[in-house]
């Protein structure tokens, strides 16, 4: 590659190669003193990264002023790996860029004195000056390549260790497995989880794109919509599924954060109850049993810890039809109304502790007196089931699980009671 060490004398290396060895020493001194974050001992794969990265630049310029080719593969290599190891201490490139700065800088101070030793003219100088830092440019760029590969490299590597201990989790894998799964996912393992049950996006709706993230796509005008909100970090997501769910750690927590709300908004989100990770794909199923029971996809997130009898009612629905086959039974021969109106003043009386008629009219919208006459005639077809503890439970359950009459807001809707 043609670069402005081509207008340097090539016999300028020899000289440039002997200041080489107290050149790299300076070099990590100075970078050392001036940057904090490698100001701790050179010692290990650290020290030796640094060590190599300072002689393997200072070694190619003198190549590359005397003629010899562009940077090979080996040196490459060190450069990238200088950028890797930023990421793996947890830093951005900052410190490295100001490192290579001040190298250069220093470089080029001492690369100046042995120019004018030589007797180089002004505009040799500034080439050289220029080679220095066209050549420190260089390795910069191998650097933030090496730091962007290595970060794809973990994204991946992480997304897949995600994705295995979410699969764990909803098999509801041995508490052992699930802790291995959870530290090489880097996912702090939680007392408790929530699944949230999702209804599939519109095929027309903006979907993530790629690793930069979301992209708004065109909607069913052509105009691009806004960009579906981003997960937080820890929440684990099956979204490429016919029915998307998401797994909560420390639901409480994750339930209070402003991006996941945003996320949630206007996806048909049921919140399953928070129970231990081994239990995930029970907090699921019950997430989707109370979705499967709403007339249309709620348009805020409904919490399944509202709504525990009515969830109780949805796991068994073979055995509630029964006990409402039993307890009902007096219902049966009177009209589809008359059944509908003792049925809720049934449910209201016992709703309200055995209420008196006044607190059965006013559960119900009715004259007291209706009430009145409505309870007279549930007790002469119940009778004595109305005194046991049990009876009323029973009655209770079906009644709630079967009754025509609207149920009250925030309640799981259910289909109407038939004989």
């Amino acid at each position: 590659m043609v670069g402005p060490w081509e207008g340097l004398p090539r016999d300028l290396s020899t000289e440039l190669r002997a200041e080489q060895q107290s050149l790299a020493t300076e070099i990590i001194r100075e970078i050392r003193s001036a940057v904090p974050e490698f100001s701790r001992p050179l010692s290990g794969q650290f020290g030796a990264g640094i060590q190599q990265g300072v002689e393997t630049a200072l070694a190619e310029f003198t190549d590359r002023v005397a003629g010899l080719p562009s940077p090979g593969p080996r040196q490459l290599r060190v450069y990238r790996s200088l950028g890797r190891g930023e990421l793996s201490e947890g830093r951005s490139l900052d410190a490295l860029q100001a490192a290579f700065r001040l190298g250069a800088r220093i470089a080029w101070r001492r690369y100046a004195r042995v120019a004018r030793r030589r007797g180089l003219v002004a505009e040799q100088l500034v080439t050289l000056a220029e080679a220095v830092f066209a050549h420190i440019d260089e390795v910069a760029a191998a650097s933030v390549q090496g730091y962007v590969d290595a970060r794809t490299d973990r994204a991946g590597a992480l997304g897949r260790a995600r994705h295995r201990l979410h699969d764990l989790l909803l098999a509801g894998a041995d508490p052992a497995d699930l802790a291995t799964a959870a530290r090489l996912a880097d996912w702090p393992l939680p007392a408790q989880v929530a699944a949230v049950s999702l209804d599939p996006r519109p095929a027309a709706a903006p979907r993530p794109s790629g690793p930069s993230g979301p992209q708004g796509v065109p909607g069913p005008s052509g105009v691009p919509g806004p960009p579906p909100a981003r997960l937080p970090d820890r929440v684990l997501a099956g979204l490429d599924v016919p029915q998307p769910h998401l797994l909560l750690p420390d639901p409480a927590t994750a339930l209070a954060d402003p991006q996941l709300a945003a996320a949630l908004h206007g996806r048909g989100a049921v919140i399953g109850p928070a129970v231990p990770p081994a239990l995930a794909a029970q907090s699921l199923r019950w997430a989707r049993l109370v979705r499967a029971s709403l007339p249309e996809p709620p348009q805020r997130p409904v919490d399944c810890r509202e709504r525990y009898a009515d969830l109780l009612l949805l796991t068994d629905p073979a055995l509630v039809r029964l006990i409402a086959e039993r307890r009902l039974a007096p219902l049966a021969p009177l009209t589809p109304k008359q059944r509908d109106r003792l049925a809720a003043t049934l449910l209201a009386w016992l709703q309200t502790g055995r209420g008196t008629a006044p607190e059965v009219a006013a559960r119900l919208g009715i004259h007291p007196q209706t009430a009145r006459q409505r309870l007279h005639r549930v007790h002469r077809l119940f009778g004595p089931a109305l005194a046991s503890p049990d009876a009323r439970l029973e009655l209770e359950i079906a009644l709630r699980a079967t009754s025509p009459a609207p149920p009250p807001p925030g309640a799981i809707p259910s289909p109407a009671w038939t004989t």
